[in-house]
Order: C-alpha cells, then sequence, then structure tokens
C-alpha cells in the first residue's frame, strides 16, 4: 500500500460530511430593512461605548466629562431615531411587498355560492336571479 494513501486511517463506518446545511429557521430581512437594522446597531453601539467613556470620565473627574455627557445624550437621541427607522422601513416594507392576496376565480365561486346560502338561510323568499334579471348593477351609469 501506498504511504500516501488517501483517508486509510479514518475508518469508513463513520464517515460523515465536515457540515450540513440546515434550512434556516427565519427569512432573511428585506435590504432596506436589513441595511436600516445594521445602521442602528452601529449607532447603538457607537452610543454604548460613549456612555462607558462619560461614565469613567466622570469617574475620573476629568474636564472632558460634560461635553462627553453631552455628546452621548444626542447619540442617545439618534439611536432612538435609527430603531424606529428599522421599525418604520419594516413597516413600509410589509406594506408595499407583503402578502399579496388575490382570490383565485374558484376562491370567489365558492364565497358567491357562500353568500347565496346565507341570504336563503336569511329570508327563505329569496332566490337568486340570472343578473340579466336584476337590472343594472349599483354605481352603473344609468
Amino acid at each position: 500500500m501506498d504511504a500516501m494513501d488517501k483517508d486509510r486511517d479514518i475508518p469508513a463506518h463513520g464517515v460523515r460530511p465536515l457540515w450540513t446545511e440546515e434550512p434556516a429557521r427565519r427569512r432573511r430581512l428585506p435590504d432596506p430593512v436589513r441595511a436600516a437594522a445594521v445602521r442602528a446597531v452601529i449607532i447603538i453601539a457607537v452610543t454604548l461605548v460613549e456612555v462607558m467613556v462619560a461614565l469613567l470620565c466622570t469617574l475620573a473627574g476629568s474636564w472632558s466629562a460634560f461635553p462627553v455627557v453631552l455628546a452621548t445624550v444626542a447619540s442617545t437621541v439618534v439611536a432612538t431615531w435609527g430603531v424606529l427607522d428599522v421599525w418604520v422601513t419594516r413597516q413600509v416594507w410589509r406594506q408595499r411587498y407583503g402578502v399579496v392576496s388575490r382570490p383565485s376565480s374558484t376562491a370567489r365561486e365558492l364565497r358567491r355560492q357562500r353568500r347565496r346560502e346565507r341570504a336563503r338561510e336569511a329570508d327563505p323568499a329569496v332566490t337568486s336571479r340570472p343578473a340579466a334579471e336584476r337590472g343594472p348593477a349599483r354605481g352603473a351609469a344609468a
């Protein structure tokens, strides 16, 4: 046998791939929402660093504590805006590109049948008539 024999020291019965692909638990965020979320996370991270610097400067009695605290307050406002931006962007995306519900003709016909049955149950004297006998549709030009 050759000394460079491939995988001769690995038992054949336990062969398995290095990793296995698993389906994602959640769907990926839409690109605009993901971009807003990344912005918000970066802004929040910078704000947290500023909070730590302000705290340390205050504890040390440094002259720079006051300007850093002012910057931290401003960053907190910006971080709040960033989180609201994620929320608004997500809602806008859902309204524009969310679930599009267009009932098929089959579903529409089933609803019509159910409506007719409910009307018959409510008033047995009412029977459905063909459209030609019913007259013009509501809102139709006379």
